[in-house]
């Protein structure tokens, strides 16, 4: 008897837990797909095209919040979470839950997921979302590109569209992020790279992306995690990002503190803005972990197009969406070149909020006065619009890695934030990746 299983997901790991251990798995029949922290991805179906022959019809993705239930019609014997960025209490009062409804209760881990390349793997990851692994991953990009080597990212995955379409997605030019009809979420990690020049793959199947990356015959293929979740890749060199403005979580998240039990360079970023308690926290808690790192102290300075623009305005301030809802950070960049440039006010926009967005806020209610760049989609892309142009602020601060302006229609001025990744003393990233490509023989 096949065993019955139910994968809880969020539109990432989920699909790729099941690609790569239960498709074409004789052994299990994944019953469903459970969905939370992204909107709208319930109610949607895994396609039979990526699901394989033994799901002619396609797997559903239901609500998680429908899990016992499901269990129990079912008779499911397995539940995988498969999804990321959860502190240990919650990932725990989910196991209670599915042990009282019968089922078994299971993670699975690195050697069960990894795919191993034939071309040589850095990873970026992190403790929590909003640590700072793009900033880290443009500066990995920039410092290899310095060298010559020809380099691929791959990114975790986003595909909150159409499956089928988003099996793999190669991104070289902004053209490709309006074929693709990328999300703000999307956007966000891959116009750095475009602006770069640089070419950025994600999608569905890693697999098949993989073959896809390696037959352009890189030099290196940069993986840039989600969230904090652990690579999908086998890396030969990985770096995790952590961050002291959230001491302790290292060690309370999952899977969080297996990234920081695997890696092997550790960054500790936003040093220029955090506490030397928390500094402290987060250097203990490396020394007690994973002694054996290499640690980098690390800053993200900002840096505003117009800062003159910010002084005595009100402003309202927009910034990346995962890392103040499923982060649950209170404010990120643009809050911090408000006060750093002297905005006479940072007005409320929960008052102007429209749609999905007031959802947003009711759902985590620890954001306040700071808006969250939500836009899983053209509605709520439009909503956001919406949000913002009612609101009655002189100036709009937007520490997201885009610019809104190419896919919303403000009626407001804006001036962009942006931050990028500065070392500070030695060891540096330059330092630690000479050394491995010199063991590579790639210098």
């Amino acid at each position: 008897m096949r065993k019955k299983v139910i994968i809880m997901g969020a539109a990432g790991r989920d699909f790729h837990n099941f690609n790569v251990y239960f498709r074409d798995n004789e052994d299990y029949e994944v019953v469903a797909f459970t969905a939370t922290q992204i909107p709208d991805i319930e109610g949607r179906v895994y396609p039979p095209e990526l699901a394989g022959k033994l799901y002619p019809e396609g797997i559903p993705i239901e609500p998680e919040e429908k899990l016992v239930e499901l269990i129990k019609r079912h008779n499911v014997d397995e539940v995988v979470l498969s999804y990321s960025d959860l502190s240990f209490q919650y990932v725990m009062e989910k196991a209670s839950l599915v042990l009282s409804a019968g089922a078994d209760f299971r993670l699975l881990g690195p050697r069960s997921t990894m795919i191993e390349s034939r071309k040589p793997v850095i990873a970026i990851g992190a403790i929590r979302t909003g640590c700072g692994k793009s900033q880290t991953t443009r500066r990995v990009l920039d410092i290899l590109r310095s060298k010559g080597l020809k380099v691929i990212s791959v990114r975790h995955p986003m595909p909150y569209g159409n499956l089928v379409e988003q099996k793999v997605q190669r991104f070289a030019s902004y053209e490709d992020l309006d074929k693709h009809k990328c999300t703000i979420e999307e956007r966000e990690e891959y116009e750095p790279h475009i602006d770069r020049k640089s070419v950025v793959y994600a999608g569905v199947d890693y697999g098949e992306i993989l073959k896809a990356v390696e037959s352009e015959d890189p030099d290196v293929i940069l993986w840039e995690g989600g969230n904090n979740d652990f690579p999908f890749y086998k890396p030969d060199l990985f770096i995790v990002v952590v961050d002291p403005h959230r001491p302790g979580h290292e060690t309370t998240y999952y899977p969080g503190m297996t990234n920081l039990l695997l890696a092997d360079v550790i960054v500790i970023n936003k040093e220029e803005t955090a506490n030397l308690e928390g500094i402290e926290t987060v250097r203990k808690n490396i020394e007690k972990w994973n002694p054996s790192a290499i640690v980098i102290d690390a800053s993200s300075p900002i840096f505003v197009d117009d800062p003159e623009k910010i002084k005595g305005k009100r402003v309202l301030v927009v910034e990346d969406g995962p890392t103040l809802t499923h982060g649950e950070m209170s404010y990120g960049a643009g809050y911090v070149a408000a006060k750093k440039f002297g905005a006479s006010e940072i007005i409320d926009p929960r008052p102007f909020a429209v749609g999905s967005i007031v959802e947003t806020y009711k759902k985590y209610t620890h954001i306040g006065s700071i808006l969250p760049a939500m836009g899983y989609g053209e509605k709520q892309i439009k909503e956001l619009e919406e949000t913002i142009n009612r609101s009655d602020a002189e100036l709009v601060i937007i520490g997201t890695p885009i610019d809104l302006g190419r896919v919303t229609k403000l009626n407001k001025p804006y001036v962009r934030v942006r931050y990028e990744l500065q070392e500070i003393g030695k060891p540096d990233l330059e330092d630690v990746l000479s050394e491995f490509l010199k063991e590579k023989k790639l210098i």
